[in-house]
C-alpha cells in the first residue's frame, strides 16, 4: 500500500483498509477500534464494503442466521450506490451512521433506518431505494471479491489490509481506547506480518459491548 510522505522526524500515515458489513457488529467494534488508533498511531482508514450475506449464499445455516442475512442485503447495496455516486470518501460517515443506528440504538435493519442514517451522513435519501434492487450487487461482489482475495474463504468480516499484510479481524470487546488502542494495533501488525502465521484463537466467552 502507498504512504504519505512525513515531515523530517515524523513517522509516515500508513493506510489501514477495512472491509465491513454494516450490519456485524464484530466489523462495528473493530471499525471504532481503528478510529481510535487514528488519534495514536500515524494511521488513516480506508473504507470498503464486503457482505456476509454473500459470503454465506449457498450454505446451510439456521433459519435464524438465514433471515438475519437476508435483511443485511439491504444496507450493503446502499453503500456500494453510495460509493458510485459520490466516491470512496463518503463510505466512512454512511458506515459510521448506519452502524450507531443499528448497534449503538439497536435500531431495526431496514429501509427506514438506513433512509435516516443517509440523512445522518449528508447522502441523499434516494440512495435507500439501492437496497431492495439488484443493480450494484456486481459491484458488490468484486468488491467482497477484493477482501477474500487477500485472506482466504474461510473468515467473515472485518478483513484489514495494510501495507502488503492482510487479516481478519481483530475480533474484539469492548472497543479498546487511546493507548490500549495503539498498542493492540502495534501487537496485530507484528503478528500478521510474522511470516507463515496464520491463526490465534480463543472461545468468545463475551458478547459485543460497543460502549
Amino acid at each position: 500500500m502507498t504512504q504519505t510522505p512525513a515531515q523530517p522526524g515524523e513517522p509516515e500515515t500508513v493506510f489501514a483498509d477495512m472491509w465491513f458489513d454494516p450490519a456485524c457488529p464484530w466489523a462495528w467494534i473493530t471499525s471504532r477500534w481503528l478510529l481510535e488508533v487514528e488519534k495514536v498511531r500515524p494511521v488513516t482508514v480506508r473504507w470498503h464494503v464486503m457482505s456476509l450475506s454473500v459470503l454465506n449464499e449457498g450454505r446451510d445455516l439456521p433459519a435464524d442466521y438465514r433471515h438475519f442475512l437476508d435483511r443485511a442485503w439491504g444496507a450493503v447495496r446502499v453503500c456500494v450506490a453510495a460509493e458510485e455516486r459520490f466516491g470512496p470518501e463518503v463510505l466512512g460517515a454512511l458506515y459510521t451512521a448506519l452502524g450507531t443506528r443499528y448497534h449503538d440504538r439497536g435500531e431495526a435493519k431496514e429501509t427506514d433506518t438506513v433512509r435516516a442514517a443517509l440523512a445522518d451522513a449528508g447522502l441523499p435519501e434516494d440512495l435507500a431505494e439501492a437496497a431492495d434492487s439488484t443493480a450494484y450487487d456486481e459491484a458488490l461482489r468484486a468488491s467482497h471479491g477484493e477482501a477474500m482475495k487477500l485472506v482466504g474463504e474461510d473468515v467473515g468480516t472485518p478483513v484489514i489490509q495494510v501495507e502488503d499484510v492482510a487479516f481478519f479481524g481483530p475480533v474484539v470487546s469492548p472497543i479498546p481506547r487511546g493507548e490500549a488502542a495503539g498498542k493492540l494495533w502495534d501487537g496485530v501488525r507484528l503478528v500478521a506480518g510474522t511470516d507463515g502465521f496464520f491463526e490465534l484463537k480463543r472461545t468468545r466467552t463475551r458478547s459485543p459491548i460497543f460502549d
